[in-house]
Formats: structure tokens, C-alpha cells, sequence
């Protein structure tokens, strides 16, 4: 069952805080060599940084953070990287789920998982069953993922449940396969690193986030960073459509306006 809603079919509530965060983590390898040391150091370090992004997040009172780790065209990088991010991603779940868990933090993976090994899989299916009824933040990893694969096989799921609407559907029959049915659509999009794309990255799902995107690489993204990144976002006027006289109208007590007032 989907939970979350369309920001093209009802205006979402806006909040001074943004309730999910989506960041694309990139830099790692920069980091590293800026440092004379191997990419692997540098990814390394980045997954260590995950644990103070979960921390900050959940401070702040972000509810949802997802953190995109490895897209399905990162699969062209040298065997020898794809190898050690494999094996740092089954690290960290052997390491970190537990204390997500004691940490009241709900654990999710979105991507196509097939072609993951075995060991992988089970891991992240037992780190979704721990801790599925966890409320604090839920903190989504997204693992061979693309926001193209996502909507096909959205619309592939959708057809094989409901043949009858190939002659003609709308945002609601889809709405509920989407990799993150379960969540809110992102309200603030982080990307470190300097670069300004998003890289296949939640196309459904981003199509009203505000973007903010900084020179600061992965491993350098510290707490002190998500709150430039949170007051960016609260500068922003978020008019889903409307016009900024439409805002002025919003009575002054409403979180509507404190957001667009940058309180």
C-alpha cells in the first residue's frame, strides 16, 4: 500500500524542517586522492560518514533519509572498486544494523537486487525485517538503482497486477510500485562534490525537492554542512504551482509561511 502522495496531484504539508532529505554522496574519490590515498580509502570514509548523516538527520527531526550508494550505470567502474564496495556494503550491514535498530532507525534497500550476491541479499532482507517497525527516521539505501529502471519496472508490476489498466492509467494506479511508495516524496535534494546533476536519481520522486548542490565532498559533509544545506531550503519559496502573491495570503502562523520566510 502506498503512503506517500504526489506533489502534481495535492499540495504537500511544508515543514520549516524538511521531512525526507535525498543525497547523492559523491566525492569519495577525490577525497582520497587529494590525500594521496587509494579511492578505496576514500569510500571507506564515506560509509563511515553515513553514521553522522543518520545522526544529524535524526537531531534535526528529519523522518526519512536516502542515501544513494551505488546507481546501475556504477557497474562500469573498474571490477576491482565494484568488488570493494560490494564487500563494504556487506561490512557495514554486519556492523551498523544493530545499532540502527537500538537507535529506533527503520532500515530500507531499493534497487534491482538480483544481481547482488547471495550473502548480500539475505543480509539486507534481515536488516529490513529487524527493523520494519522502527519509527524515529527511516534511512533508505539505494543499491543498483536508476529512477528510469524504477518507473519501468513501476509500470511493468502495475500491468501484471492490473492488465486492464494497459488501455490507460493515471499518477494514482502507479503511485503504489514505486521503489518508495512507503515515503513522502524528498522536499530537500543534496548533492556534495560540486557536481550538479541527478545522476538517474528518484526522477518520479524528485520532481519538486529543492535542489541544493555543494563543493564539499562526501567524507567532509559533517553536521555543520546538512544545517547550511536545511537553511538554504528554508529560503526557498515552495509554491507547487502557485504564485508568490498566492503565499502572502497564507495566514502568518501557518508552517507555510515560516518555510518561506526562511524561519
Amino acid at each position: 500500500m502506498s503512503t506517500t502522495t504526489s506533489s502534481t496531484i495535492a499540495i504537500p504539508k511544508i515543514r520549516a524542517i524538511p521531512r525526507h532529505v535525498a543525497i547523492i554522496m559523491d566525492g569519495n574519490g577525490r577525497w582520497a586522492r587529494q590525500r594521496f590515498l587509494p579511492r578505496i580509502a576514500g569510500h571507506r570514509r564515506g560509509v563511515d560518514n553515513v553514521r553522522s548523516a543518520v545522526r544529524a538527520c535524526a537531531e534535526k527531526g528529519v523522518e526519512f533519509l536516502t542515501l544513494f550508494a551505488f546507481s546501475s550505470e556504477n557497474w562500469r567502474r573498474p571490477a576491482d572498486e565494484v568488488s570493494f564496495l560490494m564487500q563494504l556494503f556487506v561490512i557495514a550491514l554486519e556492523q551498523e544494523v544493530a545499532k540502527l535498530h537500538e537507535n529506533n532507525i527503520r532500515f530500507k534497500v531499493i534497487g534491482d537486487l538480483s544481481r547482488f550476491e547471495p550473502r548480500l541479499t539475505r543480509l539486507i532482507a534481515d536488516a529490513e525485517q529487524l527493523t520494519r517497525d522502527n519509527t524515529r527516521l527511516t534511512l533508505t539505501v539505494a543499491a543498483n538503482y536508476g529512477g528510469r529502471w524504477d518507473m519501468i519496472q513501476a509500470v511493468t508490476r502495475m500491468l501484471k497486477d492490473q492488465p486492464q489498466l494497459a488501455h490507460g492509467f493515471a499518477e494514482a494506479d502507479l503511485l503504489p510500485y514505486l521503489s518508495m511508495a512507503y515515503a513522502p516524496e524528498p522536499d530537500l535534494f543534496i548533492r556534495t562534490g560540486g557536481e550538479q546533476r541527478i545522476s538517474n536519481f528518484l526522477l518520479w520522486q524528485l520532481a519538486y525537492a529543492e535542489l541544493y548542490f555543494t563543493d564539499t565532498l562526501w567524507p567532509d559533509f559533517d553536521a555543520t554542512a546538512l544545517e547550511q544545506a536545511i537553511a538554504s531550503y528554508q529560503q526557498r519559496e515552495r509554491r507547487f504551482g502557485r504564485t508568490s502573491e498566492q503565499l502572502q495570503e497564507v495566514p502568518a502562523e501557518s508552517p507555510l509561511r515560516r518555510v518561506t520566510e526562511g524561519r
